[in-house]
């Protein structure tokens, strides 16, 4: 039995990301040792070949949003990483990491102060989890949580000024990957393979 989890480097577009993928290696018995990109799509899509170069020696999740890219993952995937090396994963979140958030109902419902039946029971399915996700803070009923996370009126945003940070607050105390996953079939999809990949680091 090993005395350390096995180390594994990351990859994704934000803050809110990163802590996802924190908890959902951290949940398989790995280690993220460290976590580059987050300064969105495009600067995965300009290194994605020097991780997955990485990736012949080394262990890597990479984590990324479908958004309307595409109609499903395969030809996402296909677009973007054609040849993964055996120690990557890259992984799409449909439609959006809010969606797998979400999909966590009891403890989203709770954070947000609504109701539970506001957040359905499939998450994938929403076109745009973010925006939902925004509109749900809309009703809360902590006054808190829409100054945080709904845009202020006039403000051209479309979240809010400290969105990111409350929903990496989320991630890291409240989330639960097994129970979203329920909910989620590409958030049960990514913890598979990062399972099989700590397995084999």
């Amino acid at each position: 039995m090993r005395s350390t989890p096995p180390a594994i480097l990351g990859a994704v577009e934000g803050v809110v990301d990163e802590s996802v993928l924190q908890r959902l290696i951290a949940e398989a018995g790995g280690l993220l040792v460290a976590v580059y990109g987050k300064e969105g799509k495009g600067a995965l899509r300009r290194d994605i070949r020097g991780y997955n170069n990485s990736a012949r020696s080394f262990p890597w999740v990479v984590l990324i949003d479908l958004d309307r890219d595409s109609a499903c993952v395969p030809p996402f995937l296909a677009e973007w990483l054609p040849k993964p090396a055996p120690l990557m994963r890259f992984r799409v979140a449909v439609r959006a990491i809010e969606a797998w958030l979400l999909a966590d109902r009891r403890s989203m419902a709770a954070f947000l102060r609504v109701p539970l039946n506001r957040i359905p029971d499939d998450t994938d399915s929403l076109p745009d989890p973010k925006r939902y996700l925004v509109d749900l803070a809309r009703h809360s009923r902590r006054p808190g949580i829409r100054q945080d996370i709904v845009p202020r009126d006039g403000s051209g945003r479309s979240v809010g000024p400290a969105y990111a940070s409350r929903l990496a607050e989320f991630a890291d105390r409240m989330w639960r990957p097994g129970e979203a996953a329920q909910h989620s079939d590409s958030l049960r999809r990514c913890r598979q393979r990062i399972a099989e990949l700590v397995v084999k680091a």
